[in-house]
């Protein structure tokens, strides 16, 4: 058991501290506010199928591949400070380019929106992440990392109620199916979604605002330099050194299956539970967003548990325990009916929560020179949330756009059997755990 005394964040970083949580919190915003954008521009493109609608997500998290090592070099050639900046620059021009994107009504142009965000969202994670882990003791560093984390999940839930009561409730194209839909005057389909365009789009435009506020905040603040600017290794040989490290390789391997995870489970609980509702009465329907809000809940009640019980346990062998717990809910959201599937996918982030910033710490543990672009190796790692809910959406489309139109085994719905992919990854997730405690940091 290892008890850590060593202060989590040392005084004279705690205003630079705060100031970075601030901006876990926002990517958390655009994150879940995001996600549920995949069911309603299905809704409001019917013509879209599952695979098509879950482009949004391979352009969200796809920026985070394109930017990483980029943001990575800038940081190294300048500061941690111009950074953050020119990632918050990037994030409000992503997310204001949503009102062209409204007046044009092309699902390509939202999609080129969402990739330009994140372009911003890779520059403040490759920046922010490693310099959290350098505010303190080394021997603290990945407790500090999870409790800036655990202002992501607000953020997270802040995106979330945003969608549903900004957008989700108010689209007029959910108030039909695809059949009534189609039946409708030409002209009607085209009011309709130019009201339902134009609801997607003004929270983006609204965060793109906030955004540049902070922009200016925190350009007028004195942020520590540390030594973002000391390099004592070249590019060449930083990437030499980490590509020797098997601790680090198979972090980043991991996070991808992580994070592809995470998004599928926060994606695709809107799908599990409008399947759900086909079977139950119109005063008994379910409301996908409170169960997805459930989930962060318990996700964020997960991460702050973390954060205290890594005071005395090693980091792996925690993530270990839940990756096994992860792997257990899966199965139930897989083969339980009803609402105890439900339950058993809602827990799922209760598992999840520490795993980001664990997997994070414990691929750069010990580095030095060689974590700012070791660092752009595990936000490049994002892009599993990119590609691997696509091929969740693959087993939703099987039979047809219905999320029932095939029963594997005879009983199981496919958008249930289609968690197997989240399974599989927490499985990914459970072997770096145990090699982490077992050979890497023994």
């Amino acid at each position: 058991m290892n008890n850590i005394t060593a202060k989590v964040v040392d005084k004279k970083y705690i205003v630079p501290f705060i100031l970075l949580t601030s901006l876990f919190f926002l990517w958390g915003i655009a994150n879940d506010l995001t996600n549920p954008m995949v069911l309603a521009f299905k809704k409001v493109m019917p013509e879209l199928t599952n695979v098509q609608s879950t482009l949004v997500q391979a352009a969200f998290y796809g920026g985070y591949a394109t930017m990483a090592i980029p943001a990575a070099l800038f940081i190294r050639k300048f500061s941690y400070k111009s950074g953050i900046l020119v990632g918050l620059l990037l994030y409000a021009i992503g997310a204001l380019l949503f009102y062209p994107a409204a007046a044009f009504e092309e699902f390509t142009f939202y999609l080129l929106s969402l990739y330009i965000l994140t372009f911003g969202l890779a520059f403040l994670e490759t920046t922010s992440n490693p310099y959290v882990l350098s505010m303190g003791a080394k021997e603290t560093a990945t407790r500090r990392l999870n409790l800036a984390q655990t202002f992501n999940p607000l953020g997270s839930l802040t995106g979330m109620m945003m969608a549903q009561f900004l957008v989700i409730r108010a689209l007029q194209s959910s108030e039909y199916t695809k059949e009534e839909y189609d039946l409708l005057p030409a002209a009607e389909q085209a009011s309709i979604r130019t009201a339902d365009l134009a609801l997607i789009s003004w929270p983006y435009i609204a965060l793109g605002l906030f955004v540049v506020f902070m922009l200016i905040l925190i350009a007028i603040v004195k942020m520590p330099k540390k030594t973002d600017t000391d390099n004592t290794l070249s590019v060449g040989e930083t990437f030499k050194t980490l590509f020797k490290n098997k601790r680090y390789l198979e972090g980043v391997m991991t996070q991808i299956f992580y994070v592809g995870a995470q998004i599928m489970c926060w994606t695709f609980i809107y799908q599990y539970v409008d399947r759900l509702n086909l079977t139950r009465g119109e005063d008994a329907q379910l409301v996908a967003v409170w169960f997805n809000m459930a989930a962060m809940g318990s996700f964020l009640i997960g991460r702050a548990g973390a954060t205290y019980l890594l005071k005395f346990m090693n980091p792996g062998k925690l993530m270990f325990n839940y990756a096994i717990a992860g792997i257990i809910f899966t199965v139930g959201a897989i083969f339980l009916p009803g609402i105890a599937g439900l339950i058993s996918l809602i827990l799922i982030s209760l598992a999840m929560s520490l795993m980001f910033p664990t997997i994070y710490g414990i691929a750069l543990k010990d580095m030095g020179d060689e974590a700012k672009l070791g660092s752009a190796g595990l936000v490049m790692a994002i892009v599993g949330g990119a590609v691997l809910p696509l091929l969740q959406a693959r087993i939703l489309d099987i039979g047809g756009e219905a999320f029932d139109d095939v029963n594997l085994f005879g009983y199981i719905p496919e958008v249930n059997f289609s968690f197997i992919v989240p399974l599989l990854c927490l499985v990914m997730v459970a072997r770096y755990s145990y090699r982490s405690y077992k050979i890497h940091l023994k």
